[in-house]
């Protein structure tokens, strides 16, 4: 499999409100900056966009070693919620309903076609890839929706 290295984050105005994506993915010297966003969303639902937009952008199974800012997409995978989650009809510990459950559906058949590891990186601390993906993704939904 080929390895790849995928940054991604995700802001929004309001959120409520105007928000956009960001991802970066770097293979050997290669890298493709991908960006989007919802005139009308919240923070986790554009972090949880952009990493099932910068997976789906991989066209044959690959070794993922996916870097995000957002605690929610990497603590839902890493401590075992998204896959209790499922176990649990799509209800948290707590019996709530989980949010976003469309999204986390999309990115179940992502997580079985590549090996992903997620890694947590601190917001806006200088991180490269990270200060990079915020710039694509708050430029996107300045530019589209504000």
């Amino acid at each position: 499999m080929k390895k790849v290295e995928i940054y991604t984050d995700g802001a929004c105005s309001g959120n409520p409100g105007p928000g956009g994506w960001g991802a970066v993915l770097v293979y050997g010297k290669i890298e493709k900056e991908l960006c989007g966003g919802e005139k009308e969303t919240t923070n986790n639902r554009m972090e949880l966009t952009a990493v099932i937009e910068a997976l789906k952008a991989l066209k044959e199974p690959c070794e993922v070693e996916l870097t995000t800012d957002s605690k929610y997409v990497c603590d839902a995978i890493n401590q075992g919620w998204l896959a209790s989650w499922v176990l649990k009809g799509w209800r948290k510990a707590d019996k709530k309903p989980v949010l976003n459950v469309e999204l986390w559906q999309e990115l179940l058949p992502l997580l079985d076609k590549h090996s992903v590891s997620f890694n947590w990186v601190k917001g806006h601390a200088g991180h490269k890839y990270n200060e990079r993906c915020d710039k694509l993704a708050v430029d996107y939904y300045t530019k589209h929706y504000q």
